[in-house]
């Protein structure tokens, strides 16, 4: 298992309209692009290959991963060598790999155009608009429940009552080996109907089969194809687990989550605001 697919196509509307010019996935956070964060995940979580599905006008994406050797000497013939180094070794982080999402046409039609690159084999989905702070890596602990389960992996986070109504829910059980098996997940549920406070959030690790079963999966609202419908087939076929985790979600999709993250990661490096 070694590919990451990172739906990156997306408009950006929360993000506007500072996203009408730049990827909202490249918007720093702190000092680096919020994409930056998610990519280090998953190279910390032995993952090598990272596919960004992407879309018309998102080439800062790849260009922010790809060498820039004038740059790098401009930066050494002014004595920045640490920042020289820094930018030199995005490049080896990872291989990227890049594929066009031409309409936008939901989580579960993104995730599809990463087929052919994909292949045969399990693999991770990440949703940069998610950053998960916690020790192990989210994404190596959801490969760990991978290989013991042979099951596809979502990762589940509590939430406070008031917040259940914004997310995905898991009808979940919690099993006396800790595996939590989802018999089912239930779309941004009134309160008083959520079968858990157990959201989803973004991280997956799928079997491949996840692809024939989005392909007949059919458009919902809005004429999008859904990832969490294909999830649900196979939640109640018994083929889907959860991973509850412990540690800090930022959401930076919106501009008060990207402003919270980047009080969040210059706290943790120390740095006095």
């Amino acid at each position: 298992m070694e590919k990451v697919v990172f739906p990156v196509a997306g408009l950006g509307t929360r993000m506007l309209p500072a996203s009408k010019a730049v990827p909202k996935e490249i918007l720093p956070i702190y000092d680096r692009p919020a994409i930056h964060y998610t990519v280090e995940e998953a190279v910390k979580s032995g993952f090598s290959k990272m596919i960004f599905v992407t879309s018309r006008g998102k080439e800062a994406i790849l260009n922010y991963f790809d060498r820039d050797v004038e740059l790098e000497e401009v930066l050494m013939a002014r004595g920045k060598r640490e920042m020289a180094e820094f930018l030199k070794q995005l490049s080896s982080l990872a291989e990227f790999i890049s594929v066009r999402q031409g309409i936008a046409l939901g989580l579960g039609h993104a995730v599809l155009q990463a087929r052919a690159v994909v292949g045969e084999e399990p693999f991770a989905v990440v949703l940069p608009d998610d950053i998960v702070l916690c020790e192990p890596p989210l994404l190596k602990q959801m490969r760990e429940v991978y290989l013991r389960t042979g099951k596809s992996v979502v990762a589940l986070y509590r939430v406070a009552k008031e917040e259940i109504p914004s997310f995905g829910i898991a009808d979940a059980e919690v099993k006396s080996d800790g595996n939590v098996v989802i018999h089912d997940l239930v779309e941004k549920p009134p309160v008083e109907e959520a079968p858990s406070d157990l959201a989803v959030i973004g991280r997956y690790i799928l079997e491949p089969e996840i692809f024939s079963i989005l392909e007949k999966t059919p458009p919902g609202k809005g004429g999008e194809i859904q990832l969490t419908d294909a999830l649900r087939v196979l939640a109640r076929e018994g083929r889907l687990v959860g991973l509850v985790f412990e540690g800090t979600r930022l959401d930076v999709g919106n501009p008060r989550g990207l402003l919270r993250a980047s009080l969040e990661i210059a706290r943790r490096r120390g740095v006095k605001i």
